[in-house]
């Protein structure tokens, strides 16, 4: 996938360096010299631009990504601008964050095909993990499906990914299984980092205590592993 992201704060920042490092071509633009300099060499490539300008904004590659982001959050007025230049150059699918909802209520105005608001789906995913009694991460695709990450239960220890059965039990779809490892950063300082391991090739592996699975299914087929757990 190739996409733009405009507005580099912590937001912009983050969806720049994860989706970089899935693969994706990411090209990212703010007003801010410093922060175009802390993802220049993390992306494919990074402008200081005034996106807010239309001039400016056509410096970038609109009509050659498959999505526009606009991270931009805390300035309303610039967002807005952003979102609605974009329109008018043609872009056909953008992306944009909301800070409240008055913000979101004039985004819908111009018809965008995806509305952000991170501190929502924060809230909203800090509530289902105390009321799931179970520390998970989740990503919901829609009302019924999402996808869980979670720390293996001391019960699945030293039993192997495919012996766990809980696509038979419980209908929920193992995706990957993470496992922590030692990495360094650049400055030679050693961190603990869970990296992917793929099941379809590792699934007679024992699963260990600090692993992580990664599963999808339906939230009520999920309550009953949690329940079990």
């Amino acid at each position: 996938m190739k996409c733009i992201i405009i507005g580099l704060g912590t937001y912009g920042r983050v969806m720049v360096d994860e989706l970089s490092a899935l693969g994706h071509e990411v090209i990212a633009a703010d007003s801010d010299a410093s922060r175009v300099e802390r993802v220049k060499d993390i992306c494919d490539a990074a402008f200081q631009i005034d996106a807010s300008d239309e001039l400016a904004l056509g410096v970038l590659p609109l009509k050659k990504v498959d999505v526009v982001i606009v991270a931009i959050g805390s300035n309303l007025g610039a967002s807005v601008r952003v979102v609605a230049l974009l329109k008018k150059l043609g872009v056909k699918s953008i992306y944009a964050r909301a800070n409240d909802y008055v913000h979101k209520s004039i985004l819908q105005a111009f018809d965008i095909e995806k509305i952000l608001i991170p501190e929502e789906r924060a809230a909203r995913s800090l509530v289902r993990q105390m009321d799931l009694g179970v520390k998970t991460d989740l990503f919901r695709i829609d009302d019924n499906y999402c996808v869980y990450k979670f720390r293996i239960p001391e019960k699945f220890v030293g039993l192997p990914a495919n012996d766990l059965h809980l696509y038979e039990d419980y209908h929920l779809k193992i995706i990957a299984v993470k496992k922590k490892e030692r990495l360094q950063n650049f400055l030679g300082i050693e961190f603990n980092a869970s990296v992917v391991v793929n099941t379809t090739e590792d699934e007679d592996q024992p699963l260990e205590p600090d692993d992580v699975l990664v599963c999808y299914g339906k939230e009520s087929d999920f309550r009953k592993l949690c329940r079990l757990l």
